[in-house]
């Protein structure tokens, strides 16, 4: 790598780093506040409490990187203009196209540790910062519900009262339907535990067959159920689909799939999660036109405040987005793609137009 291009790498990830701590302190500071009002519920504590805003910075961090990515670059790029190391640069030789190339470099580095967080961090910590809540709050997953959780698995509906935080299950029903449509059989069972790699160990089951005529019961203090449902599948009602991992996502919209239910939801979620890394290079290229340009007055808050409110707004675009595309059925790939292709655009168009002047 060049001179130039170590010199300004090294600058925007400063200014990068230094803007997401900002925001995270921020963030964390409003998150506590919106905790103290759980602490005393069951045995939350205010160390439970510090506990699950800790957990929950992974998904603070893959959440605002574009954000601090394009704030970051604008600050950098507008102090360097400001001391006239940019206008050197021109002088010396080096086009925008050249130094948008150098920015998508450092912009690279940013997308692979939004990808490699929002994959493989955020998620199991989401995870546990909601489990840890729930334990501790004497509360379950579902219990806010009145009939409990229901999925549907090929013929079988399945009844849940409750989802405990590690995903055991109590109070479970099993209506089998035959290939008539009509009911076959209804099992109960006082609990579930997943039992590796494809089955449910069932405690405590009454199962009532109905014949044509006739109904038979039986009784029975443990059975296994194998099922498509699995830890994997109740995991995700503990995180939002914009929180779950690719796998996660994969896995549950092809469950839905197969049992033919509506997907499109999911489906926008995985594909906003392949592009949303990619954001990165957009608010570099978004940054240069504003960061890039020599002003003799120190214009350097104007910049920084125009930069939160464009990404502000791509942050309500893709929100925006995400749910028309869930609530007109519109293609899963343009709901994701079409925010970030909207902002390049752009910043292509801005470059341009700065160029030309």
């Amino acid at each position: 790598m060049k001179i130039y291009r170590r010199y300004i790498a090294r600058e925007v990830f400063g200014a990068v780093l230094l803007v997401l701590l900002a925001f995270l302190a921020l963030f964390a500071f409003f998150d506590m506040l919106g905790e103290i009002n759980n602490v005393g519920q069951g045995g939350y504590r205010l160390q439970h409490a510090f506990a699950f805003v800790l957990l929950r910075v992974p998904g603070r961090v893959y959440e605002l990187m574009p954000i601090a990515v394009l704030i970051g670059t604008l600050y950098a790029l507008s102090t360097l203009a400001r001391h006239s190391e940019i206008t050197v640069l021109r002088v010396s030789g080096l086009s925008s196209g050249a130094l948008l190339l150098g920015l998508f470099q450092v912009a690279g580095a940013f997308a692979v540790a939004t990808f490699l967080i929002g994959e493989y961090v955020a998620p199991p910590a989401e995870r546990a910062a909601n489990q840890l809540r729930l334990k501790e709050r004497g509360r379950m997953v579902g219990q806010d519900l009145r009939s409990g959780l229901w999925v549907k698995d090929e013929r079988s509906f399945i009844n849940v009262r409750v989802v405990l935080p590690d995903t055991r299950l109590r109070g479970i029903r099993i209506y089998e339907f035959d290939q008539s449509a009509r009911l076959h059989s209804v099992t109960e069972a006082e609990a579930g535990e997943y039992v590796v790699p494809d089955s449910w160990r069932l405690t405590g089951v009454a199962k009532t067959i109905l014949h044509a005529e006739r109904s038979e019961v039986q009784k029975m203090p443990e059975i296994l159920w194998r099922s498509a449902l699995n830890p994997d599948i109740l995991a995700v009602l503990m995180v939002s689909p914009d929180r779950m991992s690719l796998r996660h996502l994969s896995t549950y919209t092809r469950h839905l799939s197969e049992n033919r239910q509506t997907t499109n939801r999911y489906d926008i979620a995985f594909w906003k999660k392949v592009v949303y890394p990619l954001a990165a290079f957009v608010m570099v290229a978004l940054a240069l036109p504003f960061g890039g340009t020599h002003y003799r007055g120190d214009g350097v808050g104007l910049k920084i405040f125009a930069g939160v409110m464009t990404g502000v707004l791509f942050h309500m675009l893709n929100g925006l987005f995400s749910n028309l595309g869930a609530i007109n059925s519109w293609s899963p790939v343009l709901s994701a793609v079409t925010p970030s292709a909207l902002f390049l655009l752009a910043a292509m168009v801005m470059i341009w137009w700065v160029e030309r002047r």
